[in-house]
């Protein structure tokens, strides 16, 4: 599966579990970058609760997801190496740099990565680079897949509000 086309939960009801595993986590992948579609840098950028979590700041974070469960947890190598923040509070900081365009690139690359490092391994492949030890990638995919359908939760539940706002401006 690309980028560009996401099969639907149905189209994979008798496939292996691997198959239906990534097809439900794609989903939630595109289901958030596209929370970002039709809005403005300042919309995307806007925050509305006390915490770092913006539109923007939840698909930047979720590149850094990929980058923990498919590079850190696969290679054992540190973040610091692979070159993302230590804590999961730090990847939602924006800098200037980050835009809609240069985030859900990020994003899209680090889906790409992880797709072409899971493609080999098993469900019950152990993947050794874990903070909390070996893991395997079924329960990584379990993983993902939570921190993904929550983040598409507040993705949501900020899109609402924030056209909601704006319509009654």
């Amino acid at each position: 599966m690309n980028d560009t086309e996401t099969a639907s939960a149905e189209s994979v009801i008798d496939d292996l579990l691997k198959t239906q595993f990534e097809t439900f986590i794609d989903q939630h992948r595109e289901g958030l970058r596209r929370s970002l579609d039709g809005f403005t840098e300042e919309q995307a950028r806007r925050s509305l609760v006390s915490s770092r979590t913006t539109l923007l700041g939840l698909v930047k974070h979720a590149a850094f997801v990929e980058k923990v469960w498919f590079d850190e947890a696969v290679t054992g190598r540190s973040r610091a190496e692979i070159g993302i923040p230590n804590t999961p509070d730090e990847s939602f900081v924006l800098t200037e740099q980050d835009t809609i365009e240069t985030v859900s690139l990020a994003h899209r690359q680090a889906c790409r990565e992880s797709r072409h490092v899971a493609a080999e391994l098993g469900l019950d492949d152990i993947l050794p680079g874990n903070r909390r030890g070996p893991l395997p990638l079924r329960w990584v995919y379990l993983q993902v897949l939570r921190e993904l359908a929550q983040h598409c939760g507040h993705a949501d539940i900020l899109r609402e509000q924030i056209l909601d706002a704006d319509a009654s401006r």
